[in-house]
């Protein structure tokens, strides 16, 4: 992947992370292991410090950046969708942060809390724990089910998966001109949408 030294401080991957060869990381950026890094994700260390714990996952397009002397970090599983941007900010642990979200300065995101799709996380609003917070800017919606709390883990186990996939098998190739014969199907651990899980709970209630 494109990787940048400045000042002389060089990017550090565990060699069990997977980061996609169009990320960019520049500088103190420390990605532990089993994380995922998604295509075009940019993880900016030249101000402040960018820190990935273990089977943490940044998707494609996001971006992670902070103030000098300010550390933006994403803990253990924790989980940041398509498009989303953590700036000098902390996520907790189990924590997720939906697509195309906006995680400001000094803001934490509690052990196990979500931030909605497109939420604009305020600088210095702390999110408790097991919370959902939707909106711009954020408000605390309601505290999550341990249904909810199930389903982001097992969405942030695929990413942990798929770190592993692409390690295996992931390789630039032509594109094909048409569809080849007996065409496989891809081998993704199954996880549905929570609209999915929130219907099966309508039809249980």
């Amino acid at each position: 992947m494109p990787s940048y030294a400045i000042e002389g401080v060089i990017p550090v991957v565990d060699p069990t992370a997977y980061v996609h060869p169009s990320a960019v990381l520049i500088g103190d950026v420390q990605v532990g292991p089993g994380c995922y890094v998604g295509p075009c994700a940019s993880l900016r260390g030249d101000f402040g410090r960018i820190v990935l714990h273990e089977g943490a996952n940044i998707q494609d397009g996001c971006v992670m950046h902070g103030f000098p002397g300010h550390d933006t970090v994403v803990e253990v599983n924790g989980h940041i969708g398509h498009g989303a941007v953590l700036h000098s900010c902390i996520v907790r642990r189990d924590a997720m942060v939906g697509m195309n979200a906006v995680v400001m300065d000094d803001a934490e995101i509690g052990v196990q809390a979500i931030v909605a799709a497109c939420a604009f996380v305020p600088a210095g609003m702390v999110v408790p724990a097991r919370m959902l917070v939707a909106g711009m800017p954020a408000k605390l919606r309601r505290e999550l089910s341990p249904e909810e709390i199930a389903w982001k883990l097992e969405g942030t186990r695929t990413y942990q998966d798929l770190a592993r996939r692409c390690h295996a098998c992931l390789r630039e190739v032509q594109p094909l001109t048409a569809l080849d014969a007996g065409r496989p199907a891809l081998r993704a651990l199954q996880v549905e949408p929570l609209i999915a899980l929130r219907r099966k709970e309508g039809v249980q209630s």
